[in-house]
């Protein structure tokens, strides 16, 4: 079996929690990793975008790693956000973290500067022809403002073989999708990225997930992956339209202003923050908690 098959089943892209006065609350995010496993979580993304990695400094992002790496004590693994919109930078950031107790990177088209095709195969293919770990590609137009192309992507996964991963999905493009998974090498994983659209698209062939809802219910959005991954479709979309208006909602002002307002009324710690980002609106939160109490 391929070793990137320990990326199938649901990951969480885990948040960064903060105490009142803005500092991280590593001891909050080390019970959360735990709780996260324990709950049938299959893989960590550490320092995505749920991270608030832009508000984050360089040592406060090696001190998450590190505290996540230790609470996770090899139980699971772990995929460590290096991407950026300067492939020297992306590349320095990887050589600066190294690879011991991380599993892969995950990295992100670059955005704001928005390359064509081709400079998104040769930055890819230099951050990984300089990794010591496979990558996952994070495709996510919708913040990205910088599609890679299911065209691009096919020609990675073929170029650089074991040295990628596959790719977290997140365009919400269905044609784009299914594109990918029709003409990729066998095990080149398709990873969905958008919690809602998880189900259709392991119909599809998708291998999984890397959720965002998950750092607030992960026993339901893994007990629906691995559903849908047996096959049990029938428990799949029960465990689907059950949890999917609270999908809708923690997304309404942004990620993860949601998600951080819904963790906070299931108990697991402050509902805190950095700007620019800030917390849900009085009308959200309510809308969160009301949903929350009928799940």
């Amino acid at each position: 079996m391929s070793a990137k098959r320990k990326f199938e089943g649901t990951g969480v892209a885990m948040v960064t929690p903060f105490k009142n006065d803005g500092e991280i609350d590593y001891s909050i995010l080390e019970k959360h990793t735990d709780e996260l496993i324990k709950h049938g979580i299959d893989y960590l993304v550490v320092l995505g975008t749920t991270a608030e990695p832009p508000t984050l400094s360089k040592d406060e992002k090696k001190e998450i790693i590190n505290v996540v790496k230790k609470a996770t004590s090899g139980r699971v693994p772990i995929i460590v956000g290096a991407g950026g919109n300067s492939t020297s930078d992306v590349i320095t950031w990887i050589d600066e973290i190294g690879s011991s107790g991380i599993d892969a990177y995950l990295s992100v088209a670059p955005y704001y500067n928005k390359p064509s095709q081709m400079g998104m195969i040769q930055h890819f293919s230099a951050i990984a022809a300089t990794s010591d770990l496979p990558v996952l590609l994070y495709n996510v137009p919708g913040r990205t403002s910088s599609n890679i192309e299911a065209s691009t992507i096919l020609q990675l996964a073929t170029d650089l073989g074991d040295k990628l991963v596959g790719v977290k999905e997140a365009s919400g493009n269905f044609q784009q999708i299914m594109d990918i998974q029709k003409n990729k090498p066998e095990d080149f994983l398709l990873i969905s990225g958008d919690d809602a659209i998880t189900l259709p698209m392991i119909s599809l062939g998708c291998t999984g997930l890397v959720s965002v809802i998950g750092n607030a219910l992960p026993s339901h959005i893994s007990t629906m992956v691995n559903a849908a991954l047996s096959g049990d479709y029938s428990l799949a979309r029960e465990k689907h339209y059950k949890i999917l208006p609270l999908i809708t909602a923690i997304f309404k002002e942004g990620n993860p202003t949601g998600v951080k307002a819904l963790m906070e009324i299931r108990g697991y710690g402050q509902n805190n923050l950095r700007l620019p980002l800030i917390t849900a609106t009085s009308a959200l939160y309510d809308e969160i908690k009301q949903l929350n109490s009928i799940l």
